[in-house]
């Protein structure tokens, strides 16, 4: 959602901090906010004024019309205020049809005024701009502002000027108020646009001789401004709307929300239900809920929410165990329904986010049980098959009645189902796959011929499915005013604008910005199922690379497309692209759209980032209005011309195009808001007639770039078109422009539409639905206001969204008995080769991996370490040792084991710096390498003679003890052999002169190990080497080398082939590696850190030695 209602204090707040006038603006801070837990010692110690000022009271909980419900406590003392609170505070009240309890309360210093210096002022964002009204009576008894008030429209990127102000606001003002006013409202509107408000009402607004005060203010902001606005607002906090208690689930899920690229949302509307939905999509959602309190479900519906964008299988976990959690806290003597719905999902892999859902059925199945939990799954989309077939393993496996469907049902059909309104389907699903394209067997690589000619009721001509040359056109645009009837039933404003009719063709080529691979890829697909001669693709741009090919796939052949850093080029090698397909993300999809607009070559630009602050929306709108572009979105998935040209992931995977017979144009155009919805409607329409011929989803944020009316008008021009689809929702006033067109006579064709929505107003409280258009401000903007005038209007309507696939068919079938519509032949569509990837996820393939890992895998939600999550690590507190021994040893040691490993590391780290390695490291970093040249340098000459004893010694060692050589017998033999005693010796450490090192060790060995055995056998063999040469001693490689294979043998956690399999394959020279390489890092940044020179070895260190006959 963007536009969010924020608290009276917080508004205030707000405009004390920034507003900029010369008006002297009174009381500034000077409120207190009061809840049951509130200390009133505290609290006047905070505010001494309360003890001195006569003072107000009142509810600050987005309660309108608080002084008229007698929700205002006037001209009182403090002991007043706490009298008139001891009936209200933490009581429960009714305001309209919403009960709710009375928390939060706001005292403030009282104002004495007279009536006179009392006004309004209310500043509103429109498509068009912010409209401020101004009314020189305000108070309680302001009555019809809408019709009092003096108005003045600032339009988008329009500044509002001092004079401007006077002569069209304050014309009924006092003389000698003007000023004043003038410098505050100035300053007030330029702070609201500041900060991103979308609604700022002040009620009254009182200015005296003393300056201006405000009194009773409401107001809400865009909150996906935030990342713009974080630094001037703060940490905010949005209150619910009276009547709806804050639920720690609902901040749990938005917390979800906030952290993910997906979208979940989470309302609670009746926590004691026996209706729960989880339903995936923004309008999908707003449907099921329609249908459930169409059926008379709306006292039981527990909830309202949707998951969408393709959240993880992590996420949808989280999603669901939340709700599972929620419905199985109190039961219901009727047991209890779970409707997991969707509409066909665009690019949501349903079976990864099922497989979430059915983790957490899985986690409650026993508490599902015992709530008498029935559960109906109704989905589609990419993999939907395995998602449904897992849904339904998981209700055999557990008990629970689950039952399964698929595309073949209409999607509200399962409410029916779930409610007891109609029977429970039995008949076994369509044996269905994602498959169903199957591989092309021919080797050719040639495009493949068309399946279906053109519509015998189309018109012929040059190009294969356009019909319609490129013209202009007049499109009526009207300005509706947030608090105006239905005035504006009549056209008010006509802007010609040289716009497209036709926005695609089978020869459009377009620029898809951002690294979208797999939406590339699928829209490639559906031009050469499509028949299409070449790739609608042109090109990509990602600031992000430089300039570079990208592979992808044509059918079966491979080929590359260019991928661009900076637009510029782009468009310059590209003049035959006029559509742009934008994946920039929120924050740069302003940027990258005003700078795409400056290229003259571009007619169409589809904004699919969701979350785009509305101001900068409209921005877009306006210059896109000056340019004649069309802009589809943004918060869209895009749009679909069947046998030319479909938008980034719109339509779906290629089965679902091929099911909805996208691959050939139809006779049926339609417009909707959601992108999953316009997926459903492919369906429907596939079903019931002989197809789309065109579909848009002009996007779910209150300013779509693009409006119904907008692709309404062009498919009343297109003769290929014969009837038309609308699917509106709740908010706004776009729809009545279609019941004006058609009453005009402007639309002729058959117009088949609906607005979802319905269920808003049963609701006791407001509902913010999936999009953030989906919102009614006014009686006007509900959705049965708008059916019941599309229904007057002439425009056909159904009773309900169940009934939409009806009344398409009665109309289709009409047109066809009309002899408008002759279907034509159906011929098997073309098929194209599936990916490697997508075939391999859908277990049709399988290939013998490059490489294998058992130790570490990060693809789920949290990384796992040898089948422990990180989170578990930490919570061990296992340390370095641990995660190594998870790493290396794929075992979780004992805890004494983890300390030796540490210990080995923190007395190896390091031996100064005239040893081979550490010399090697820092000669590298004096001759300005970097640091990862400078470490390998001193890691390579790690071997037998410097630090790679570990390994040696642990062989020798083993071989020699399990053989049962005796100590002397070892000895002997390998001087014998002429062979080093690996770990043995030390060229400055002896017997007299012990490495403390190998003692704080052996100490340590002594005293944990549960057994040393080796290590015993090496001491004696120590005894006998330094009876020869003191030097002789057990070094630290050798120590740690027989000590650790002690560790391995004795610990428990490993076979003795095991144990033996780590030493040989160099298990124990790594510990000599990782820990030496702390000590070459140190030497680097040491060597650095003193800014050493270049080093050159000196002259008087080296013996030259050279050939008598080469001397001089």
């Amino acid at each position: 959602m963007s536009a969010k209602a924020i608290s009276e204090q917080t508004g205030k707040e707000f405009l004390y901090k920034h507003i900029c006038t010369t008006a002297a603006v009174q009381n500034r801070f000077r409120y207190a906010n009061v809840t049951a837990e509130t200390d009133w010692k505290r609290l006047v110690q905070d505010h001494p004024w309360l003890l001195t000022e006569r003072l107000v009271v009142k509810p600050d909980q987005l309660i309108k019309r608080r002084g008229k419900l007698g929700l205002v406590g006037v001209n009182l003392d403090l002991e007043g205020v706490k009298k008139w609170l001891q009936t209200r505070l933490m009581k429960e009240t009714m305001v309209g049809k919403a009960k709710g309890i009375l928390k939060n309360f706001l005292i403030e210093p009282f104002v004495a005024h007279k009536q006179e210096e009392e006004f309004y002022v209310c500043i509103y964002a429109a498509r068009e701009g912010d409209y401020m009204l101004f009314h020189h009576e305000g108070g309680v008894d302001v009555g019809d502002v809408d019709s009092k008030a003096l108005k003045l429209l600032v339009g988008v990127d329009e500044k509002i000027s001092a004079d401007t102000v006077k002569s069209q606001l304050l014309t009924h003002a006092p003389a000698d108020k003007k000023e004043m006013l003038t410098s505050f409202l100035v300053g007030l509107f330029n702070m609201y646009e500041d900060l991103y408000f979308t609604y700022l009402e002040i009620n009254p607004l009182v200015v005296t001789k003393d300056g201006v005060y405000v009194l009773d203010m409401a107001a809400k902001i865009d909150a996906t401004a935030d990342y713009l606005c974080k630094a001037k607002w703060g940490d905010v906090e949005f209150p619910p709307p009276f009547g709806r208690e804050a639920y720690p689930e609902e901040a749990y899920i938005a917390d979800l929300d906030a952290k993910s690229g997906a979208s979940l949302k989470l309302t609670l509307l009746n926590p004691r239900g026996r209706i729960w939905t989880m339903v995936a999509g923004g309008g999908a959602s707003v449907v099921y809920s329609d249908t459930i309190c169409d059926l008379g479900g709306v006292n039981e519906l527990a909830n309202y929410g949707e998951y969408s964008g393709a959240p993880s299988e992590q996420q949808t976990y989280d999603y669901a165990k939340t709700i599972l959690s929620l419905m199985t806290r109190e039961k219901h003597p009727d047991g209890k329904v779970l409707i997991i719905g969707g509409s066909i999902a665009n690019f949501t892999n349903v079976a990864a986010t099922f497989k979430g859902i059915v983790r957490a059925i899985k986690d409650y199945q026993v508490p599902l049980k015992e709530h008498e939990v029935t559960i109906f799954v109704r989905r589609g989309g990419p993999n939907y098959q395995e998602g449904l077939r897992v849904m339904g393993e998981v209700g055999k496996t557990t008990g629970i009645p689950i039952h399964v469907f698929g595309t073949e049902t209409h999607m509200t059909a399962i409410v029916g189902m779930a409610l007891g309104h109609r029977p429970i389907a039995t008949q076994p699903r369509v044996a269905a796959h994602t498959a169903n394209f199957l591989l092309n067997t021919s080797s050719g690589t040639t495009t493949p011929a068309s399946s279906r000619s053109a519509s015998f009721s189309e018109v012929k001509t040059g190009c294969k499915w356009d019909h319609t040359p490129t013209k202009k056109h007049t499109i009526m645009m009207f300005c509706f005013p947030l608090f105006l009837p239905l005035l504006f039933l009549c056209p008010s404003l006509l802007i010609s604008v040289a716009k497209s009719t036709t926005l695609f063709s089978d020869h459009t080529k377009s620029i898809v910005w951002g690294m979208q691979t797999r939406a590339v890829q699928g829209m490639l697909d559906f031009d050469y199922v499509c028949s299409r001669q070449e790739p609608s693709v042109a090109a990509m741009v990602y600031p992000f690379t430089g300039d570079h090919k990208q592979k992808f796939y044509w059918g079966h052949k491979e080929i590359l497309l260019p991928v661009f850093k900076n637009m510029a080029d782009a468009m310059k090698k590209h003049p035959e692209v006029d559509v742009l397909i934008s994946f920039a993300s929120l924050r740069s999809a302003y940027d990258s759209t005003i700078e795409t607009m400056q290229y003259p070559q571009i007619r169409t630009i589809a904004i699919i980032a969701e979350g785009i602050p509305e101001a900068l929306t409209r921005k877009i709108i306006k210059m896109a209005e000056e340019k004649g572009v069309t802009i589809i979105g943004p918060a869209t998935v895009g749009g679909i011309k069947p046998g030319c040209f479909k938008i980034g992931n719109t339509g779906g995977m290629l089965d679902n195009i091929l099911a909805s017979k996208l691959y050939r144009p139809g006779s049926v155009a339609y417009v909707s808001r959601s992108g999953g919805m316009s997926n459903e409607l492919n369906n429907i329409i596939s079903r019931t007639t002989d197809g789309v011929y065109e579909g848009v989803a002009i996007g779910g944020d209150r300013y779509p770039g693009s409006v119904f009316m907008d692709h309404v008008l062009r498919y009343q021009d297109t003769p290929g078109v014969k009837m038309i689809v609308v699917l509106g929702e709740i908010g706004g006033n776009e729809e009545y422009k279609i019941c004006n067109g058609i009453k005009e006579g402007r639309i002729t064709k058959p117009v088949v539409c609906w607005c979802i929505g319905t269920c808003a107003t049963l609701f006791s409280s407001e509902v913010q639905f999936g999009h953030a258009g989906a919102c009614a401000n006014q009686a006007s903007e509900t959705a049965l206001a708008k059916n019941k005038a599309l229904e007057e209007a002439g425009a056909f309507v159904p009773k309900s969204f169940d009934e939409l696939g009806d009344i398409i068919k009665s109309v289709y079938d009409n047109l066809v008995a009309k002899g408008v519509i002759v279907p034509a032949k159906e011929l098997p569509p073309p098929t194209v080769p599936m990916d490697y990837s997508w075939a391999r996820e859908l277990g049709l393939i399988r290939k013998p991996a490059s490489f294998m890992t058992s130790i570490c895998d990060e693809r789920g939600q949290e990384l796992i370490y040898a089948g422990m999550p990180i989170t578990e690590v930490f919570k061990s507190e296992m340390g370095l040792g641990g995660t190594l021994g998870l790493l290396w040893f794929q075992r979780r040691l004992p805890r004494y084991a983890c300390q030796f490993i540490e210990m080995c590391l923190m007395v190896t780290a390091d031996h100064g710096p005239a040893v081979s390695g550490a010399h090697n490291t820092i000669v590298c970093a004096r001759a300005g390498k970097d640091l990862i040249s400078s470490l390998t340098s001193g890691l390579l000459t790690i071997g037998d003679r410097f630090g790679g004893a570990l390994d040696a010694a642990a062989k020798q060692f083993s071989k020699a003890f399990d053989s049962g050589m005796l100590p002397m017998e070892f000895v002997n033999k390998m001087k014998k052999d002429g062979k080093l005693i690996m770990g043995i010796g030390h060229r400055v450490k002896s017997i007299n002169n012990p490495d403390m090192r190998v003692q704080i060790l052996k100490d340590f060995v002594k005293q944990h190990f549960p057994a040393a055995q080796l290590l015993d056998y090496a001491l004696e063999v120590e005894k006998i080497t330094t009876s020869k040469k003191p030097n002789l001693i057990l070094n630290v490689d050798g120590f740690i080398g027989v000590a650790f294979v002690d560790l391995l043998r004795n610990c428990g956690g490993f076979t003795r082939d095991e144990a033996d399999e780590f030493v040989e394959i160099g298990a124990l020279n790594g510990i000599f590696v990782l820990g030496r390489s702390m000590g070459f890092i140190g030497h680097y940044l040491d060597q650095k850190r003193l800014k050493q020179g270049l080093y050159r070895h000196p002259w008087d260190d080296i013996s030259y030695v050279l050939p008598e006959h080469m001397t001089m």
